[in-house]
Order: structure tokens, then C-alpha cells, then sequence
């Protein structure tokens, strides 16, 4: 799949079928409008299109910083790509661009840039100056430009609306494998690893400090989770503690993993690491042997998990 972070550099000149959105998450509501829109485009012979916005309209508009994504627009396009999309394209969302008339978006962007065949849309999407137009006024641009309009309906919409707010409640109260149900995927958070001040290897339990870059990440409430990451190749299991670490006076937010049966250098290296399901919450215990007690239980709950599961 192609992805182009800046649609004016979009050249291929095929016919489309497209669709818009945010597709955060790209959850089974979404992945249910996606098949729709590659079946249509295989169907017809055109290319399946998914245009999307950022940053995130609220956060240009509303200035509000508070928003958290599923997805980076990394892993978005990683989903997307998995799923036979043919190109997801990011159409930087400015204040200027968010002043484009109906018309004028309809024509620059999905005539003269997509090309666009077909349109698959929600029945309640809203475009243009003001968000003032909807499908109908697109069903009217459609028969000037030559372009189809396919209507999703309510309850599609609906489904899509409900798993996006399911998903955020269920990953901020760490339930894990309520919100992989609703994903239809292991939720994911990608960082670099970097130096951390060693106390994990102090502890017998060696730890990856991994540095999400994107602020606008959702990282899920605090406390000890079972995960898994591909590194040169390979999967390897291990468990994850997102927190202050209050035992050993940590001030700030840490994202520290500790993968089992592993042993290099993994600094500087940027993985995904896949969240399966939570094992307690962050804990401040009495002592650091405690704590390494408490390590090791974890570990052995993990490890339960995994070959009860069969974890892939």
C-alpha cells in the first residue's frame, strides 16, 4: 500500500473509490467499511482510497491537546495496509484548509486529486466551510462530476461510533481484552528504546524503557500487562509496567519492558510491542523485595497465560 503524508504529492492518475475518515483504531466496525470499499473498488476495477485528516481537526481548531488516538498514523497505516487497502492518504488539516467550501473541496480534492469513481460515506458525514453540507449535497456535486455516492447506513455508523468510545473507556480502565475484542487485533504501542537508570536489571528483571513519541498516543491506565514483540524476526513474550514506579520514588511516566528469556541490545531499536491482557494494577510495596517477589508472581501469571492462550 502507498501512503502519502502530504496529499498534493499524490500522482497515480487511476480512477478511485474512496472513502473518509478518521479510522482511528480501524476497529471491526472499520475494518467492516474497508472490505466494503476494496470489494467495491476490485469490483469496478478502480483503485481503494482512504482519505483522513491530521492532526486531528480538534486539535487544529479547538486547540485541544487532550485528545488521545488509538493508532499512530503509523500503525493505522500498517492495519490498513494488512487489510488489501490500496493507499491511505493524509491530507494535512490546517485552518486554511478547514475554511474550503463544499464545492471546492468536492472539486480539488476528490475530482481533480482522487479522481474519485465512487464515493462510500456515511449518512451523516458532514463536509466543507462549517461542516455545513452532507450526503445530499454530495449525491448533488456527484451527478455534476461524474461520481457515484454509496450511503453507509445508521446502524454501520453506529457500530463504528460505539467501538471507537468502547475501545478508549476500555483501554483507560485496562481492560485489555475487552478493547482486543473490539479492535479485532492485540492493541499496540510503538517506541524506541531507551536508557533508563537500570533499576530493573538491579532487580533481576532487566527492563526496555520504551519512548512513545507521538504525545497524542493513547497509552492505556497504569499497571502490569502480558505482551509480545517481534525483534529480529522473532517473537518473544514478556510483561509490561506502565507508571510512576512509586516503590522506587519515580516522578515521572514510565513505559518499561521486560521481555523473558532475552538478552540484547535492543538501545536505539524502534518496536511494537502488542498488549494481551492486564495482570494488576501499580502497586508502592513496602520494600524492593517485595517488589521483586511481586516480579516474579507476575512473571509466572504470565507465563500461565501464554501457553494457556497460546498467545500469537
Amino acid at each position: 500500500m502507498n501512503s502519502v503524508n502530504n496529499i498534493e504529492s499524490y500522482k497515480v492518475q487511476a480512477p478511485t473509490v474512496v472513502t473518509i475518515g478518521t479510522f482511528d483504531g480501524v476497529h471491526i466496525g472499520h475494518q467492516k467499511i474497508v472490505k466494503r470499499l476494496i470489494n467495491a473498488a476490485k469490483l469496478e476495477g478502480l483503485k481503494s482510497v482512504i482519505l483522513t485528516f491530521f492532526p486531528h481537526p480538534r486539535m487544529v481548531l479547538q486547540k485541544d491537546s487532550s485528545i488521545k488516538l488509538i493508532n499512530t498514523i503509523d500503525e493505522r497505516h500498517a492495519i490498513l495496509d494488512a487489510l488489501g487497502l490500496d493507499y491511505l492518504l493524509i491530507k494535512k488539516f490546517t485552518k486554511e484548509f478547514s475554511r474550503l467550501s463544499a464545492e471546492d473541496f468536492v472539486k480539488q480534492i476528490l475530482v481533480d486529486k482522487l479522481h474519485a469513481k465512487k464515493v462510500i460515506i456515511g449518512y451523516d458525514h458532514r463536509f466543507g466551510r462549517n461542516r455545513n453540507a452532507n450526503i445530499d449535497d454530495l449525491k448533488r456535486f456527484g451527478k455534476v462530476y461524474d461520481f457515484e455516492v454509496e450511503e453507509i447506513s445508521a446502524q454501520d455508523i453506529n457500530d463504528v461510533a460505539v467501538s471507537s468510545t468502547k475501545i478508549r473507556k476500555a483501554l483507560n480502565e485496562g481492560q485489555m481484552a475487552k478493547a482486543n475484542m473490539f479492535l479485532g487485533y492485540n492493541f499496540m504501542i510503538t517506541g524506541t528504546v531507551v536508557k533508563g537508570k537500570g533499576l530493573g536489571r538491579q532487580l533481576g528483571f532487566p527492563t526496555a524503557n520504551i519512548k512513545v513519541e507521538e504525545n497524542y498516543k493513547l497509552i492505556p491506565k497504569y499497571g502490569s500487562y502480558i505482551v509480545s514483540s517481534i525483534i529480529n524476526n522473532k517473537k518473544v513474550f514478556g510483561m509490561l509496567n506502565i507508571g510512576m514506579n512509586p516503590t522506587v520514588a519515580g516522578n515521572t511516566e514510565s513505559i518499561e519492558v521486560h521481555f523473558f528469556n532475552f538478552n540484547k541490545d535492543i538501545y536505539n531499536k524502534t518496536i511494537q510491542i502488542d498488549l494481551y491482557e492486564r495482570i494488576r494494577d501499580e502497586q508502592k510495596f513496602e520494600s524492593v523485595e517485595a517488589l521483586k517477589n511481586q516480579l516474579a508472581k507476575d512473571r509466572e501469571t504470565a507465563l500461565v497465560y501464554i501457553a494457556k492462550h497460546n498467545a500469537r
